[in-house]
């Protein structure tokens, strides 16, 4: 299904040149390419719109010394960016923080926040933590004492989980993605559901939850100035299913497919809601844009997919034998995704 038809006129026209002026002056600081405020009106309303999405795992964003790792250097037409490696951007890089909400309020990009979850290997300075600690030390020689320690490990995940609400709602980021790779740690089968749940109080397509009651929380908690009920919910993991019951919560879930090959559904997330991903921090070098190309490409036999992305995709900024211009080919596949129709 290719609902990019919704695509304004200028909106397309736009998109078939590059987003970044590739014409560095000598001795000169590449600038980013803007274009008017009809460009970017239209933008944000095709992007508001029901379609495949783009993602990218966008790392390297401290750096600074690249129109690459920037937040403003970004292609235009992309639909989230998660701020991976090194947490969210400290608030006293004031010009840094100026890019990031110039990319979400001019562009309309998502920018999300993305850590990998593990509540049994964080630190024990954390309230969360230490709140754990205490419940496993419980007593479990009868069934209830068995209850009340179960019950004090739930709210120590419910508190997991808010430290990641309160990192979204104080940064003013547009949502959260759960990095599920447990590796050994605890918070799989019933915790990891627990966690999502709590999450989804404040973020994602909650059924559970009307938009009022949502309103509601992050008032209370965040004050009567925050009413930004659509934040997105997000949880990625390698190329498996995560775990069961947990998609309706879930805005998309991303498929780490770093191999390639054609995608497939995983357990019971629906194709609309999977997100396929490259590994292009591997990859960018080794002239093989034919993987993410495929998954940009794929659609299943009815419906259709989430959308496509990339891990370190910033690297399909430097420009290869298949990539002539800076993101060349993460632009070239959202064109192959959502196809600009030109009136």
């Amino acid at each position: 299904m290719k609902t990019a038809k919704y695509i304004f006129a200028a909106l397309a026209a736009a998109l078939l040149a590059a987003s970044c002026n590739t014409k560095i002056e000598p001795m000169a600081v590449q600038k980013p390419h803007k274009f008017t405020d009809e460009y970017y009106e239209n933008l944000r309303a095709w992007k508001a719109t029901p379609h495949e999405v783009s993602y990218m795992y966008f790392a390297q964003w401290s750096a600074q010394n690249s129109m690459a790792i920037r937040f403003d250097g970004l292609p235009d037409s992309l639909d989230i960016a998660s701020v991976w490696g090194g947490g969210i951007p400290p608030q006293e890089n004031t010009k840094l923080w100026e890019q990031l909400r110039w990319a979400q309020q001019v562009q309309g990009t998502k920018i999300i926040y993305v850590a990998i979850v593990r509540l049994w290997a964080e630190d024990d300075s954390h309230d969360f933590k230490q709140a754990l600690n205490a419940a496993e030390a419980m007593p479990q020689e009868t069934a209830e004492q068995r209850e009340a320690r179960e019950e004090k490990i739930m709210e120590a995940v419910d508190m997991y989980a808010m430290y990641y609400v309160d990192q979204v709602f104080k940064a003013k980021l547009d949502g959260f993605d759960a990095d599920y790779e447990p590796e050994g740690d605890k918070l799989t089968g019933d915790y990891f559901r627990r966690f999502v749940k709590k999450l989804a109080e404040y973020m994602g397509p909650n059924p559970d939850q009307t938009k009022e009651e949502r309103l509601a929380l992050i008032q209370e908690r965040f004050g009567a100035e925050e009413t930004d009920v659509n934040k997105i919910l997000l949880v990625d993991t390698y190329n498996r299913a995560p775990e069961t019951g947990i998609h309706q919560y879930l805005d998309y879930y991303v498929n780490q497919n770093y191999g390639g090959g054609t995608p497939r559904k995983w357990g019971d997330v629906p194709y609309e809601k999977s997100i396929y991903c490259v590994n292009w921090g591997d990859d960018w070098n080794k002239g093989i844009p034919e993987r993410m190309i495929t998954q940009a490409s794929f659609e299943p036999e009815t419906g259709h997919k989430g959308g496509f992305g990339a891990f370190y995709g910033q690297r399909d900024y430097f420009i290869t034998e298949k990539n002539p211009e800076p993101y060349w080919l993460f632009r070239h596949c959202i064109q192959i995704q959502n196809p600009a129709v030109v009136k």
